[in-house]
């Protein structure tokens, strides 16, 4: 099985999917390993990322997850997803791949962004994700304002049934 946590910068994904795959016992894998440097570029400039900067990153996130299935390794995946047609195309096997939304205010998770260090998304392009932002109705709906580990539990109960 594999677990995509999408949401915007700043939502807990990477910290949510590490505790998580690490409960698990699973892999775990950060979508923003996959961008080019020059997305890495962009976005270090202030810039948000349009559709042509993303089609490639999202191939090759694409590209392992279907390496992943094709394995049968289970992985934990964090990819912010923003847009349905990207959620699309990563959700390749709808029995397989089970989508989690970290959902939250404006103002918290943007508190989160002015308290990181040494990450190329910045504070201010918080505003083109949530524009970007299509909340998707197919998902495992998560309120990030619980503790990390009241919010792994919920995960790992919503798709217990789906473990086996």
């Amino acid at each position: 099985m594999i677990i995509v946590i999408m949401g915007v910068s700043g939502s807990g994904k990477t910290t949510i999917g590490e505790n998580l795959a690490e409960f698990l016992g699973w892999e775990f894998a950060d979508a923003d390993d996959f961008h080019p440097q020059e997305n890495i570029e962009k976005m270090k400039a202030g810039f948000p990322l349009n559709d042509t900067d993303r089609w490639p990153w999202l191939q090759k996130i694409q590209d392992e997850i279907k390496r992943n299935l094709q394995e049968n390794t289970d992985l934990v995946l964090t990819c912010s997803a923003l847009k349905a047609s990207y959620r699309e195309m990563l959700l390749v096997n709808e029995e397989s791949v089970k989508l989690v939304y970290l959902k939250g205010s404006f103002e918290l998770i943007e508190e989160r962004l002015k308290a990181r260090e040494n990450h190329f998304m910045k504070a201010g392009l918080l505003q083109s994700q949530f524009d970007t932002l299509e909340e998707p109705t197919d998902a495992i709906v998560i309120d990030i304002s619980q503790s990390v580990e009241d919010i792994v539990q919920e995960i790992v109960k919503s798709i217990s049934s789906d473990l086996g």
